[in-house]
């Protein structure tokens, strides 16, 4: 076996990042001959300074939608603008063909939310502080 260097880091190099992805994206799209994966984002702009002050971000890839991140700051709360970021984000997923859409929040964050919106739990795995879980969550586009 030849020695290889092996680091451990905080701080991912780009570089290392762009290797493992494209290394990861070339085996899928070979094992499957699929290649549709794409970046989705929904993203609410700020009309006074044209800055970007919350949405979605996350993916589609191999008929499944991601949501990774969704952010809103508190004064844009409870009045529905979460649900239609929600509802757009699912949308251009169905558009791209995916039958499913998976996430995870933390206890604390929004699994109320997204259960109102048609999503369920179906798995929860506890992490720190004591008392808190993520909660991974699907839902049938």
């Amino acid at each position: 076996m030849r020695a290889f260097e092996l680091l451990v880091t905080d701080s991912v190099d780009p570089d290392a990042e762009a290797v493992i992805d494209g290394g990861l994206a070339d085996f899928n799209d070979e094992a499957t001959g699929y290649s549709d994966r794409r970046a989705l984002a929904v993203t609410v702009k700020d009309p006074t300074t044209g800055k970007i002050v919350g949405g979605a971000i996350g993916r589609s890839s191999l008929g499944l939608l991601f949501l990774d991140l969704f952010y809103l700051p508190k004064t844009l709360r409870g009045e529905g603008l979460g649900t239609k970021i929600l509802h757009l984000f699912e949308e251009e997923g169905r558009k791209r063909g995916c039958r499913s859409a998976v996430l995870y929040t933390i206890s604390f964050q929004a699994p109320g939310f997204y259960e109102r919106n048609g999503w369920r739990a179906f798995g929860e795995v506890p992490c720190a502080p004591p008392g808190t879980s993520r909660v991974f969550m699907t839902k049938e586009l």
